[in-house]
């Protein structure tokens, strides 16, 4: 009997950037992917000398010009399989970060190769094509215990 090889799971960082409406509701930014255009979470490959939700961080400012408060306390993570730019797949778990969005820059690194856009957590939820990912955004949208924590992120900031 031969025996299988596993490939490992990378781990990747990414940012969960959101914001209060001026109606009080919570909003998630998403950005589109480079690739296909699928709305997804400021994510990225850990940094060298950065700490990871530091790594998030510059992800999110990168790939959305969101500028804010980053926990250093991850709310979950998700897998998905990544394409290489060399046609193969690694799957990767994401770490994600919940971070504070103060700013929103008008000019960033990646803003003629993304969209961005606030959506509901439920929307959010809706939209990506990971399914622990959007398990994480409805419970984002549903359990009082997540947003109160982003929200204490919010009064610490």
């Amino acid at each position: 009997m031969s025996k299988v090889k596993e490939k490992p799971v990378i781990d990747q960082i990414a940012a969960l950037p959101v914001h209060w409406d001026k109606n009080g509701k919570l909003r998630v930014l998403m950005v589109t992917s480079r690739d296909r255009g699928r709305w997804v979470m400021p994510k990225g490959w850990q940094m060298d000398g950065a700490k990871p939700w530091q790594a998030a961080e510059i992800e999110a400012l990168e790939e959305a010009g969101a500028i804010g408060f980053i926990s250093n306390t991850p709310i979950g993570h998700y897998h998905y399989d990544k394409r290489m730019d060399d046609g193969t797949k690694t799957r990767c778990r994401v770490i994600l970060y919940p971070m504070v969005v103060e700013k929103l820059k008008r000019r960033w690194k990646e803003r003629k190769q993304r969209k961005r856009h606030w959506f509901s957590a439920r929307k959010a939820s809706k939209l990506v094509e990971e399914k622990e990912l959007s398990t994480l955004l409805r419970e984002v949208a549903e359990k009082k215990k997540m947003v109160a924590m982003i929200e204490d992120m919010r009064r610490s900031a």
